[in-house]
């Protein structure tokens, strides 16, 4: 099942590496080309039939209106206003104390130290690994199964 899909996916990339080839030679050829444009037919023109031409009648003058004449304005006395009343006066209040301020608003800087503190000193000597006595382990002798063997020398004759 995977061979056939394998076996596809090479045949289609195949087919569009040498489609490409194609494409590119046929678009080279289409650039290299001189592009022929038709030429539009010029079409006739219609002719028109001239519009007809009518007197038109003059237009009428705007009638003058007469003027109106409105009646004069009565004239009557105007109630007088009401008069506003006086308000009561606030009572003050008494004036607030507030308590003082303690006179260190801000807390205290802390002091940063002048001086830097000496470095640790750096060993010189690197310490000896501790050495580990790995016992032995028995050795075993396999004897050879015999089909497995190889066969013996053959010996030369004098």
């Amino acid at each position: 099942m995977a061979s056939n899909s394998s076996c596809f996916l090479f045949a289609l990339l195949l087919a569009v590496a040498l489609s490409s080839i194609d494409v590119s030679l046929a678009a080279r050829h289409l650039l290299q080309t001189t592009p022929t444009v038709p030429t539009i037919p010029t079409l006739p023109l219609p002719t028109l039939p001239p519009l007809p031409s009518t007197q038109l009648p003059p237009i009428p003058t705007v009638p003058t209106l007469p003027k109106p004449t409105l009646p004069p304005m009565p004239t009557t006395q105007l109630p007088p206003l009401p008069t506003i009343p006086t308000m009561p006066t606030i009572p003050t209040l008494p004036q607030l104390t507030m308590p003082p301020l303690p006179s260190n608003l801000l807390p205290t800087m802390p002091t940063i130290p002048t001086t830097i503190p000496p470095m640790p000193s750096i060993p010189t000597t690197i310490p000896s690994i501790p050495t580990i006595s790995i016992p032995s382990i028995p050795t075993l002798k396999i004897p050879p199964i015999p089909f497995l063997a190889p066969p013996p020398s053959a010996t030369s004759s004098p």
